[in-house]
């Protein structure tokens, strides 16, 4: 009672401040335009203020890090955009917050995105891109930030923490079965980190009713933030992926996406069988996306087919999917309902038999949001998630989620 009597203070105190603040942040965009060289030269500041509550049960579901159940997550994020001429575009983004994924720590700041992007042809058949940015696999980056993604968090499959390590191997398959710790849960891996800003070069464009992306990462679409940036990660064994896409019309989109890369980080070599490399134990992974939208309605779905070759225990199969419907009521008030899952195959027991290697999940995430102006957004969100094979352990997870935009 004492969480849902704050909260509700702290957003009726969000609400009353929104329409006064409107016209300060009108005026502090344009103070954080520039132009020169003619116009040739154009650059824009903007950013983001995110107001983040969470009440959960342990052990904290998805990435959130934290040892309590009530969480508080401020996050601060900075966006730089800069034209040069019609050819050249470059853009940043920077977060003061207290991890990238939510947590209990301390604060820290950190340039997460950085890109310089050369499209040569005005049609935008051919755009080549440098530095640390998005992923391009499938259709939810371009909307996973906080004011775009009608969600509080992100999908299942971006964010469910599986027995995978890329820290260390495992000593036999019984090891692998059972040191997987709930409570240890960051020396794990997803399938996907949340948008998986690694570093590298992508080539991308638009040919008729087809759109492309592919692009080498110096790590791979599951590993941690920690490996995203070059000088924690090179290139040695680099990661390649690739999305191809389809609009039959204005109202569909739909991808195929394919990643294959090592998973393993430098560290885990010591940890391996003799005689193998980091390079021989990979991570394949097979995406199809579709989105439709129309009116006041949209919809977006992805399936993923996964397989992490594991040292010692041998190939580890898992499929994780979403439904993601989004309906706007008003221009300013809008609900979301997304059905997530995620299957695990089996694997040797080191006994003669074979084992499921992860419990079968199922989550489901309803959320409202209502947009008091152009600047100010407010997100409610509840999800419950339950084990479908194992203990059948459930987790319920309420959060709150304000924002303000500049």
């Amino acid at each position: 009672m004492k969480l849902l009597r704050a909260l509700s203070f702290c957003l009726f105190v969000c609400a009353a401040n929104a329409f006064e603040i409107d016209d300060v942040l009108d005026r502090l965009d344009n103070a954080l335009t520039i132009a020169a060289f003619q116009d040739n030269l154009r650059a824009r500041l903007s950013g983001t203020i995110d107001v983040e509550l969470y009440h959960f049960q342990q052990p904290a579901p998805g990435l959130i890090d934290s040892n309590i159940d009530n969480l508080f997550n401020p996050r601060l994020t900075f966006f730089l955009d800069a034209q040069f001429g019609p050819h050249v575009y470059f853009f940043a983004q920077s977060r003061l917050d207290r991890g990238f994924d939510p947590s209990d720590h301390g604060a820290q700041i950190r340039l997460d995105e950085y890109a310089l992007r050369v499209t040569p042809w005005e049609d935008g058949r051919f755009t080549l891109q440098v530095g640390k940015f998005a992923t391009v696999v499938g259709n939810f980056v371009p909307r996973h930030l906080s004011w775009d993604n009608p969600f509080i968090n992100a999908p299942l499959v971006y964010e469910n923490i599986t027995a995978i390590s890329d820290k260390a191997a495992p000593a036999s398959p019984q090891d692998f079965i059972r040191r997987f710790e709930a409570h240890a849960k960051y020396e794990f891996n997803p399938v996907i980190w949340g948008p998986s800003y690694a570093s590298g070069v992508s080539v991308s464009g638009r040919v008729g009713q087809f759109d492309y992306a592919a692009e080498m990462k110096n790590s791979s679409l599951s590993s941690r933030p920690e490996s995203w940036n070059v000088t924690a990660m090179g290139f040695d064994q680099p990661t390649f992926n690739a999305r191809v896409g389809f609009r039959p019309s204005q109202a569909w989109n739909l991808g195929l996406s394919a990643s294959d890369g090592a998973y393993l980080r430098r560290e885990a070599a010591p940890t391996l069988p003799p005689g193998r490399d980091i390079d021989d134990y990979r991570q394949f992974v097979l995406g199809q996306d579709v989105s439709y939208a129309l009116h006041h309605l949209q919809l977006w779905a992805e399936f993923y087919e996964a397989r992490f070759e594991v040292p010692r225990v041998g190939d580890a199969d898992t499929f994780a999917c979403y439904f993601e419907v989004k309906y706007k009521f008003t221009p300013q008030f809008f609900a979301a309902l997304r059905w997530n899952q995620q299957l695990f195959g089996t694997v040797p027991d080191g006994a003669g038999g074979r084992v499921r290697w992860g419990d079968d999940l199922g989550r489901v995430d309803a959320a409202i949001a209502y947009r008091f102006t152009t600047h100010t957004q407010l997100k409610l969100q509840y999800s419950f998630q339950h084990e479908t094979t194992g203990p059948g352990d459930d987790n319920h997870l309420l959060a709150a989620q304000f924002t303000v935009r500049f």
